[in-house]
């Protein structure tokens, strides 16, 4: 992220200077105006040799019992245990 914000920043001074300077000076800032995007969302998505973090999984899923036309599910147990 940091090297992306400096490259655009670049390619601001590259604009603003487009202004002011004449002959290959002119030249140069165009060409970095135009080509510093490219390489900045190059460099962006280049990925450095950083380790993966390992993925922490919740515990089991609780689900809730099904209810078929307003009956309880027979294989629910009952408040003592038992199943129905």
């Amino acid at each position: 992220m940091i090297r992306y914000a400096v490259t655009m920043g670049i390619r601001m001074v590259c604009i603003v200077l487009m202004l002011f300077v004449q002959g290959w000076w002119l030249l140069i800032c165009a060409l970095g105006a135009i080509l510093l995007p490219y390489f900045a969302v190059v460099a962006a998505n280049v990925h450095g040799g950083q380790p993966t973090p390992e993925v922490l999984r919740p515990g089991a899923v609780a689900t809730l019992p099904r209810l078929a036309a307003g009956r309880p599910d027979e294989n629910r147990p009952t408040s003592d245990g038992e199943p129905l």
